[in-house]
């Protein structure tokens, strides 16, 4: 796992937070100074804070379970999408469909809809529908695939969020905290960091600050789901080594066991 410096979070500009008149009061304890009104970010308590979340986030994969990426924000979704994508991850990038979480039945419900739409594309019937159905059909799918495209994957309730800013995130934040999961968190001055698990201060506002915390967090991720699965990949080879072995090994019994057995005697002949 890559441990972010201080000075690799100063020259991705995470240290700049919001005026002073905008600084949450729970968010002052991250806050080293002021300079021309503008609040400074302490740094080594972004590399502190963001450490744990990494940690988390790695166990998280190791153990096979699902982190759910939010980040709707201009600066944060193509870069979040990307590195969702490339190490199979859910995200949503557009707006938050309320109830995503708390009603998750209807999620699925929408998100199995798209996808059996997609596949009947494929179909027979498909081809027999006349064209005005057809675009009608595709307009749906275009729609719900739009807004479900991240998550049509997503089986079940996430095990953890990682959302970038808190304060345009605070629907899925406050459906996470209903729900008991656990949230990691890009928390900028303007925001409190009490409301979720695990915070971490820093710069939402800037394009190379977002992309090095998402890059951060994502990557311990993936490398502890890669780390996870060759774990169990390793586990099951040697179980069935073990079997075969055991297999062997009875089998060898069975055959030594044989051909140590006495012959049985002959029956004396029958005398007149």
């Amino acid at each position: 796992m890559n441990t972010v410096t201080p000075q690799e979070l100063l020259a991705a500009g995470v240290h700049l937070g919001h005026k002073k008149s905008k600084v949450h009061p729970r968010a002052k304890r991250f806050i080293y100074t002021f300079e021309g009104g503008v609040s400074i970010i302490d740094l080594f308590k972004t590399a502190e804070t963001l450490k744990i979340a990494q940690e988390y986030a790695n166990e998280l994969g190791k153990q096979g379970k699902t982190i759910l990426v939010v980040a709707s924000k201009k600066n944060a979704r193509e870069t979040a999408k990307k590195l969702a994508e490339e190490y199979g991850i859910p995200y949503m990038t557009n707006k938050w469909v309320a109830g995503l979480l708390t009603n998750f039945a209807e999620l699925r419900k929408n998100a199995d809809a798209v996808l059996d739409l997609q596949n009947n594309k494929n179909s027979e019937e498909w081809k027999e529908l006349v064209k005005h159905e057809q675009v009608r059909i595709e307009k749906k799918i275009n729609r719900l695939g739009a807004i479900y495209h991240g998550v049509l994957e997503m089986k079940a309730l996430p095990d953890a969020l990682f959302v970038v800013d808190i304060r345009k995130e605070a629907n899925s934040v406050n459906e996470a905290r209903q729900l008991g999961i656990p949230t990691i968190a890009i928390v900028d001055t303007n925001g409190d960091p009490t409301t979720v698990e695990y915070p971490i201060p820093g710069n939402d506002d800037s394009i190379s600050s977002v992309e090095c915390l998402i890059k951060a967090v994502l990557e311990a991720y993936n490398n502890g789901k890669t780390a996870g699965t060759e774990k169990e990949t390793q586990k099951v080879a040697k179980e069935k080594t073990t079997v075969t072995k055991a297999t062997k090994k009875a089998a060898v019994k069975k055959v030594t066991t044989k051909a140590k057995a006495p012959a049985k005697a002959k029956k004396p002949a029958k005398t007149s």
